[in-house]
């Protein structure tokens, strides 16, 4: 736990930061959360006050024995993982940092998750529990720092990729796991219908896989576990070994040349038999053919019209100059929810509003 004076100063952050919503709510003044911004470019544009939530920051608790770690939601990833990686422990969704300033509380917000995400599930499912401020000024506090509480778990997890838009993020305890004892990366070129089905049989059987991407006729996959086990699938795998994990680095944090394009930039979510999805313009394929981001200025709603008949979602990843709604549109009935939940949360509509979407 943090000591006596450090947790004295992050109470009285705390406190500023609640009197400034509250103060917001009562004249109905947009504000716009904001703590590294390495994460400003996704979801709609947002203009108000600015509430600055980059000093309430620090590791509150690690308890390495139950696989738990607490912090602020101002710290920045790079201390988390140092501290986590000491005790040989990681953040097993992969959380990408565009650059130094990424912070937990963005990460969460978001719920942004990188490559191992098949395979070790979704930012969400690693939230034990959150301190947040409402729409209102209230601090409130929901699920704990055991993974068994399950008192207000469903509420953290339902902040978790919220944008901002329901709550002002403070604190997280976030599940963490043991580090993989050993990585190895393959690769071979090959075309995309034949890496299809290259996943696909190897996914009936127990293979250690933490990363399968296909990009530019490459088929790459990440394998993660016990040393032996690693070697012994990789040798059978008729796929060529790649001990330069860099690729998957830069893919986790987005820092390949592919994801800094000049024109608009699609995160299209899939079932994974749509791997060989076709639409015109760079694609780079990811989480074993369920995940594909399109370089491509086509029209929006064309787009957006061909991801649903295949049963997904398009969101307007980096907009690229191009003025189209950042999120894909819901159903009525969702919408009618997300309403609901806002007007819970949020009744005076001052957080982070139409950063999804309109009126929200």
């Amino acid at each position: 736990m943090l000591p006596g004076p450090q947790e004295g100063a992050l109470k009285e952050i705390r406190q500023q930061l609640a009197d400034q919503v509250r103060s917001a709510c009562s004249a109905a003044t947009p504000l716009v959360i904001r703590a590294g911004g390495s994460k400003a470019f996704y979801g709609q544009p947002v203009t108000g006050e600015a509430l600055h939530i980059d000093a309430y920051r620090g590791v509150l608790d690690h308890d390495p024995s139950e696989l738990v770690l607490s912090a602020a939601a101002g710290t920045p990833l790079k201390e988390i993982e140092d501290t986590l990686a000491a005790q040989g422990q990681f953040l097993p969704f992969d959380p990408p940092a565009h650059d130094d300033r990424t912070t937990l509380g963005g990460i969460i917000a978001t719920g942004l998750s990188g490559p191992r995400r098949p395979w070790t599930g979704p930012v969400r499912d690693y939230v034990l529990g959150i301190r947040c401020i409402n729409g209102r000024g209230q601090i409130l506090k929901f699920g704990g720092q055991v993974i068994k509480n399950v008192a207000g778990y469903d509420v953290s997890r339902l902040l978790t990729g919220s944008m901002g838009t329901l709550a002002v993020i403070l604190e997280v305890s976030l599940k963490v796991l043991p580090r993989p004892a050993f990585e190895l990366g393959l690769i071979a070129e090959m075309p995309l219908a034949k890496a299809r089905d290259y996943i696909q049989h190897w996914s009936l059987r127990p293979m250690p896989v933490s990363g399968a991407c296909y990009y530019a006729g490459r088929l790459r996959l990440r394998l993660s576990g016990y040393e032996q086990a690693v070697r012994k699938v990789a040798a059978e795998s008729g796929l060529q070994q790649d001990d330069n994990l860099d690729f998957w680095n830069n893919l986790r944090h987005q820092r390949l040349a592919f994801f800094r394009p000049e024109g608009p930039l699609w995160r299209v979510s899939l079932p994974a038999r749509h791997m060989t999805f076709d639409w015109p313009g760079e694609r780079l394929i990811d989480w074993g053919g369920s995940l594909h981001w399109i370089n491509t200025d086509t029209n929006a709603e064309e787009l957006r019209n061909a991801v649903a008949a295949a049963g997904g979602h398009a969101t307007l990843y980096h907009a690229g100059g191009i003025e189209a709604p950042r999120f894909h549109p819901l159903p009525a009935a969702l919408m009618q929810l997300q309403r609901r939940l806002k007007a819970a949360f949020d009744p005076s509509g001052i957080l982070n509003p139409g950063r999804m979407y309109p009126g929200l």
